[in-house]
């Protein structure tokens, strides 16, 4: 059998037979480790992350969330469907991962725009990777006719942006991102404002007001999009997500 010397020859060694029989039994042991090494790499190859050439199954898990918006955004609600596909089933690598969105409304004024969206999020959907730059993207878009508020007195700055909402929520559901939490110092903070304001809500209050359970004269937090910051000591503190002028 010829083999053919593409580099410059260096030097050479004669190796005779009782050598490399030694070399074989030296070699073995450390042979047999590297392959107990590979071993778990090899099972690390075989496990299916999220790309756009695995194929959709017959049956996906799905959630449906539904819409409400103000009339003069949208007369009827939109439900929102995302479907997940399970990779690696049965498991200790098994994944819950989103594949694909559909959203439907008696609506038709939003028709185009919403199946040209639920395309084009469906398709980063289906290529895998870090997908959660979506949300900051849509929350992200503003109505020039102005956005609206939801219960609770969120701020919603287009519908597209409460699209982007939901798909936040679906995400933090199957652990793909995770919801923010208050260190102890916001949450002890934030205690301490509501009680100066008596905002614990009896049960008159709750049935007679389900739109906020924060002060009238709340300002909107521009960090969370809430109706929740108010100025206690000359420093302007939001009552939802602890954020505060004053550190």
């Amino acid at each position: 059998m010829s083999k053919k010397i593409e580099q410059k020859i260096t030097g050479y060694q004669v190796i005779k037979p009782e050598e490399s029989k030694a070399a074989e039994q030296k070699e073995t042991p450390a042979l047999k480790e590297k392959a107990e090494v590979a071993a778990p790499a090899h099972e690390i190859a075989d496990v299916i992350h999220m790309h756009e050439r695995v194929l959709r199954p017959e049956i996906l898990k799905g959630y449906t969330y539904k819409v409400s918006t103000p009339d003069h955004v949208s007369e009827h609600a939109l439900y929102i469907t995302i479907n997940d596909i399970v990779l690696n089933p049965g498991t200790e690598h098994e994944l819950e991962r989103p594949f694909e969105v559909f959203i439907n409304s008696k609506n038709m004024e939003h028709f185009q725009w919403i199946v040209a969206l639920t395309r084009i999020i469906s398709a980063v959907f289906r290529k895998g990777g870090d997908v959660t730059f979506l949300v900051e993207e849509l929350k992200s878009v503003f109505d020039p006719r102005g956005g609206y508020w939801k219960k609770g007195g969120t701020f919603m700055p287009s519908l597209v942006g409460e699209i982007g909402d939901v798909i936040e929520q679906h995400l933090i559901k199957i652990g793909l991102m995770h919801a923010p939490e208050l260190d102890e110092h916001q949450k002890q903070l934030i205690e301490e404002k509501r009680k100066d304001f008596s905002l614990t809500p009896t049960p008159a209050d709750e049935s007679q007001e389900e739109e906020s359970s924060f002060p009238e004269q709340a300002q909107l937090c521009k960090k969370c999009n809430v109706k929740a910051a108010i100025v206690m000591d000359g420093c302007l503190t939001c009552l939802n997500c602890g954020d505060s002028k004053c550190g």
